[in-house]
């Protein structure tokens, strides 16, 4: 399947053969105390530039969130999609945890959207879906529900399941569904990995939808963080993942690496084209 998203005539495509598609993920104020601060202070001028480092690093699309203490997220987080829509010519990725602030963002959200999340539980299923159906928006799906995440890739696999069925159902299109297998961190759980690699496989072959990755969890509490995250975005990639949120500062490089050998960047193009602004830049 092919997951298109859009804006003003840019297209971004994930697919299982396609290159890999980097959503930036820096414009999130958890454990980012600038960011929180910025927000507060509605400091859109530090925004703009955590929107516009990313692109330069790679980044194809740019996830919002703006959930702080005390702030109304139904406010704050249209504001913020704003400033980045205006920034940055390319689909964005709503991210909150909150419905109603999800729905206020879509209303001025240029183009077609990523949203960043849904899960298993009833009531996010019974609120979200719907607001990605009306908007024509694309939806990441979460494998949890009300009893948390399951230590098994089969579990995850059923709450996958669960979360495309319902969103067909009401009219979503199946590749506008893209499975996010989770993943903790090996540090409490030498398994952890292992589990999300073995649910990326087992969506791809069953569902055929594409995977996305939050992949910095799995090195949490551990030494050497960006060698064991390079080292499980390249076991990732190789098992069916087709997306990843991710700092694109620190692993461009690693990813287009990956694409590279995975047959997915004719000549090396983009990887040469990537070492070359990198050496510049240094």
């Amino acid at each position: 399947m092919i997951t298109v998203l859009e804006r003003e005539g840019l297209e971004i495509k994930i697919a299982p053969d396609a290159p890999i598609v980097m959503i930036g993920e820096k414009i999130n104020p958890t454990g980012h105390r600038k960011l929180s601060e910025a927000l507060e202070q509605r400091n859109f001028d530090y925004i703009r530039e955590l929107a516009q480092r990313q692109i330069d690093s790679g980044a194809h699309i740019l996830d919002v969130n703006a959930s702080i203490p005390g702030a109304d997220e139904a406010r704050l987080l249209p504001e913020v999609v704003k400033i980045v829509a205006e920034q940055a010519a390319v689909p964005l990725c709503i991210d909150s945890n909150s419905a109603d602030a999800l729905e206020a963002a879509l209303k001025v959200c240029p183009g077609k959207p990523l949203v960043n999340s849904v899960n298993g539980e009833k009531a996010k299923l019974e609120r979200v879906l719907p607001l990605v159906r009306d908007r024509g928006a694309a939806v990441i799906g979460l494998t949890m529900d009300d009893s948390g995440i399951p230590g098994t890739a089969e579990k995850r696999l059923e709450i996958a399941q669960l979360i495309l069925d319902r969103a067909v159902k009401i009219g979503i299109a199946a590749e506008d569904v893209v499975i996010d297998p989770l993943v903790l961190t090996v540090g409490a759980d030498q398994q952890a990995a292992l589990v999300t690699l073995q649910t990326i496989r087992a969506v791809r072959e069953r569902l055929g939808v594409n995977i996305n990755l939050g992949a910095s969890n799995v090195s949490f509490g551990l030494p050497e963080r960006q060698t064991i995250n390079q080292a499980f975005l390249a076991l990732s990639f190789s098992a069916g993942a087709s997306c990843v949120i991710t700092d694109p500062a620190r692993l461009a490089g690693t990813i287009l690496a990956c694409d590279l050998l995975l047959g997915r960047d004719p000549y090396g193009k983009r990887f040469l084209i990537h070492v070359r602004k990198t050496r510049q830049a240094g």
